[in-house]
């Protein structure tokens, strides 16, 4: 494979990173040609020992993509983590994305509830001093902020459960590509 053959193929793989960094990690590779071209290598050699250029591409991507998890911890930094480490490995795509979708529902469906029933506190708040309820007016205004705390508090621990398994995902996705590192280069 030829020097522009190589930086094209990874230049596609790359496509959708920010255009700095996919200039940043091209220079780092053109260099590895330019070294490769003064030790006395072939453009072929110098190629071959770098790997196929689509697996560094999704390999650069995900660890773009996870880096940018640490950074920010936005939902949508959640879900590039989640894909990219998913992208590394197709056969795990068949094992992993089963249980990922039933956690994911699992998470949605608790998340839903955790603000239903902030809502339903806060009705419980603001209508239960008028419908006479059982205890009196108080009762019914602790029941109401009983109710949004707790869910409140729900909300809290759900974000630290998802943000923990979503860096569960990355340290699976980091050591299944350590293990499976040796058997994609040979």
């Amino acid at each position: 494979m030829t020097r522009q053959a190589f930086i094209a193929r990874l230049q596609e793989g790359l496509r959708g990173l920010p255009p700095q960094a996919v200039a940043d990690i091209v220079a780092d590779y053109d260099t590895h040609f330019s070294d490769g071209a003064a030790a006395g290598r072939t453009e072929a050699e110098v190629a071959e020992a770098l790997g196929d250029p689509n697996r560094l591409a999704r390999e650069l991507r995900a660890e773009s993509t996870l880096s940018r998890w640490r950074e920010e911890r936005s939902p949508s930094s959640a879900a590039a983590a989640v894909f990219a480490v998913l992208g590394l490995g197709a056969i795990d795509i068949l094992i992993l994305l089963p249980v990922l979708m039933g956690v994911g529902g699992a998470l949605f469906g608790l998340a839903v509830a955790v603000i239903a029933v902030f809502f339903a506190g806060g009705v419980v708040f603001a209508a239960g001093p008028f419908m006479d309820p059982p205890g009196g007016a108080s009762a019914a205004l602790l029941a109401g902020i009983g109710l949004m705390a707790g869910a409140a508090s729900g909300g809290a621990i759900l974000s630290l459960v998802s943000i923990g398994l979503i860096n569960a995902l990355v340290w699976y996705g980091r050591l299944h590509y350590r293990l499976l590192k040796p058997a994609l280069e040979s």
